[in-house]
């Protein structure tokens, strides 16, 4: 934490009195009054409404908000998928403050700004979040967990074994699901995370065991640089890094060492957002539990803030690392969907990515050598 906070510098934090929880129209009001504030590096979108009816907001924060720029990464923060896991979301409008009022200020803030295209959704359960209430504590309620349906967002995706879905998970894909899943697809995202409540740990893939039983390590292809992603969030936090037991939780294994651990290593979750997010885009996501309290108090507020403020800045610069590129044919032309390949043969790096229709590619690497194959396939033939 020491480090990244030397590294990011001074700036201008946001005052106390502005941290607390803010129900729907109070998140909608402070996003409107960023992007309004800020028109030049902000831009505000919906990209779909909840079962209610409620806008399932989301802001861009770069020097060309509007427009995606030729080889610029897109990143991405999504919060408050469980209605009642709300350090995520309020994290996240803070994230928004500190960014745009130190824009052309602060220069670690400002060069990510100008580099990166950041997409911040602080509610993808707006309806669940009306239901909960604060105080509530690891798993001792699931008031507002779910969304209006009573359906666990976090297990309604396609699982990676659909045998292993959980009744939670539902039966019908829901609106804030269907949505979220069009979105992912739509953008160039290359890195990601997802934050929950109700322990202090980064989660990575795989969540979906092979047996779909709990406790079984299960590596994704690409389980060294997720270790890595997953490290340097936990680190840049105050304690999230320590060995340790969290939240008292001994029945479900609530133990990690360095503050990280591998999804279904922990326990088992099919239908999961960041398994299917894994498996079907170019993107790499990992869950962030950011502490016990799944729904804090107004005056626990700094506090959480202090801790998660340079993990969320640390995370987000991971999306310049590795090989990007552009991928053209003979006389110069961009190749939209060739293939992208780390190793050859059966040896690979991890899993296959896609360039863009502008032929751009990203491609996250933990440090190393490694060799880059370039395919493009015509009916099947390569």
């Amino acid at each position: 934490m020491e480090a990244m906070k030397e590294i990011v510098g001074m700036f201008e934090d946001v005052p106390k009195d502005r941290m607390k929880n803010h129900n729907y129209d109070e998140m909608t009001s402070w996003l409107r009054h960023f992007a309004d504030e800020y028109k030049s590096i902000t831009h505000l979108y919906s990209i779909g409404k909840s079962l209610q009816g409620r806008e399932l907001w989301v802001l861009i924060i770069s020097d060309n908000p509007t427009e995606h720029e030729l080889l610029e990464p897109e990143f991405k923060y999504v919060g408050n998928m469980h209605g009642n896991e709300v350090v995520g979301r309020e994290t996240l409008l803070y994230l928004i403050e500190i960014l745009c009022k130190n824009y052309g200020k602060n220069e670690f803030l400002t060069n990510m700004i100008n580099s990166t295209r950041i997409h911040i959704m602080p509610s993808m359960n707006p309806d669940g979040y009306e239901i909960g209430k604060p105080g509530d504590r690891n798993d001792l309620s699931y008031l507002g967990r779910a969304n209006a349906a009573n359906v666990d967002l976090n297990r309604n995706f396609p699982a990676r074994y659909p045998s292993h879905k959980e009744e939670s998970g539902g039966y019908q894909f829901q609106p804030e699901v269907i949505a979220v899943m069009k979105w992912i697809l739509s953008y160039p995202f290359v890195l990601s995370a997802n934050l929950h409540g109700g322990s202090l740990v980064a989660n990575y893939p795989y969540d979906d065991s092979d047996s779909g039983k709990d406790g079984i390590y299960t590596p994704s292809p690409d389980d060294k640089l997720f270790v890595e992603l997953a490290y340097q969030y936990a680190r840049a936090h105050r304690n999230m890094w320590k060995t340790g037991r969290r939240c008292g939780l001994a029945a479900m294994g609530d133990s990690f060492y360095h503050g990280i651990t591998n999804g279904a290593g922990w326990y088992h979750l099919a239908g999961g957002m960041q398994d299917w997010q894994y498996l079907h885009s170019n993107a790499m996501e990992i869950t962030v539990e950011q502490g016990c309290f799944k729904f804090p108090f107004d005056s626990m507020y700094p506090a959480l803030w202090n801790e998660h403020k340079f993990s969320l800045l640390s995370y987000m610069e991971m999306v310049h690392r590795g090989v990007k590129g552009i991928v053209t044919d003979e006389k110069g032309n961009p190749l939209g969907n060739a293939t992208i390949r780390i190793g050859e043969g059966s040896i690979t790096g991890g899993k296959n990515i896609s360039t863009t229709s502008a032929g751009e590619y990203w491609r996250l690497l933990s440090p190393g050598k490694y060799k880059v194959c370039f395919f493009l396939y015509f009916l099947g033939l390569k």
